[in-house]
């Protein structure tokens, strides 16, 4: 990623510097590495992979810039480290997540075909990352997030909510591994359920912590869910509950990853690193 994004000394700078200030803020970067690990899973060439794997993170890390905007969740703290609009501004933030949502197309269009992939493969991943990240995907979920806020949800609604914001990036991020790799239309839909599972045990997981978590862990405030009135799982089912629903998601993509053999082993320890994770 630091290779393929413009240098912060390129004018305009002030917008690079702030396109790399969130992008190495740190983080897990499961995205991308799910995208790696989906693509040897299949038996498929990592390089291959990288340009897609990166361009998911790169809108991930779009999202998460608007996401922290005041007229949004209005959070000060990201990773630890100042909020992109607490240092940039608001209006350099925007244009900041709104650069980096247009490059990643720019990225995973030019770097893929350079790697070798086919226009056609090059293609469906395009329409992969794109349907994601829009109305059907994050975009729309996060939509269905603000709508939701101080009131009592139910709980499918709830489902479909995190299956868009939060799923469907984690669920993109392994198809285009998978099919930068050549997968089968076999291999595809078994790790496009493994995805799914993934997504909401992350989602999960991430209500939970928020509810007991450590807030110099998670490089954030806890709490934040409650007081922005926020529908999440502890708040739907309550907190013992949704601890029982994440190991019910991990097990299953656990079994998925496990059918898989040997090569599915990485894919198998991230189902277990987001049970597990602090932060």
């Amino acid at each position: 990623m630091d290779g393929w994004l413009p240098n912060e000394a390129v004018e305009p700078s002030v917008l690079h510097r702030a396109m790399r200030y969130s992008l190495f803020a740190g983080g897990k970067r499961l995205r991308p590495v799910l995208g790696i690990a989906a693509a040897e899973c299949v038996g498929g060439d990592m390089e291959k992979a990288l340009p897609a794997a990166c361009a998911v993170e790169l809108i991930h890390t779009y999202s998460l810039i608007h996401d922290d905007l005041p007229v949004m969740d209005n959070d000060d703290y990201r990773r630890g480290k100042l909020s992109n609009h607490k240092v940039f501004g608001d209006a350099n933030a925007i244009l900041a997540g709104d650069a980096l949502l247009t490059y990643a197309f720019e990225l995973v269009t030019r770097e893929s075909l350079q790697c070798g992939l086919s226009p056609e493969t090059v293609n469906a991943l395009v329409l992969e990352i794109a349907t994601a990240s829009g109305t059907a995907g994050m975009v729309g979920g996060q939509v269905m997030d603000l709508a939701s806020e101080g009131k009592q949800v139910e709980f499918a609604i709830l489902e479909e909510l995190h299956r868009r914001k939060t799923g469907a990036l984690l669920r993109a991020a392994v198809r285009v591994g998978a099919l930068s790799a050549g997968a089968d239309p076999q291999q595809l839909a078994r790790l496009s359920v493994y995805a799914e599972s993934l997504g909401l045990a992350f989602q999960i997981k991430d209500d939970i912590l928020d509810v007991e978590g450590d807030s110099e862990k998670l490089g954030k405030a806890v709490g934040s869910d409650v007081s922005n009135q926020k529908s999440t799982y502890p708040a739907i089912i309550g907190l013992e509950q949704s601890k029982i629903l994440l190991e019910e998601q991990v097990d299953r993509a656990l079994q998925l990853a496990k059918s898989f053999g040997e090569r599915g082993r990485i894919l198998a320890e991230l189902a277990k690193f987001i049970r597990d994770r602090d932060f």
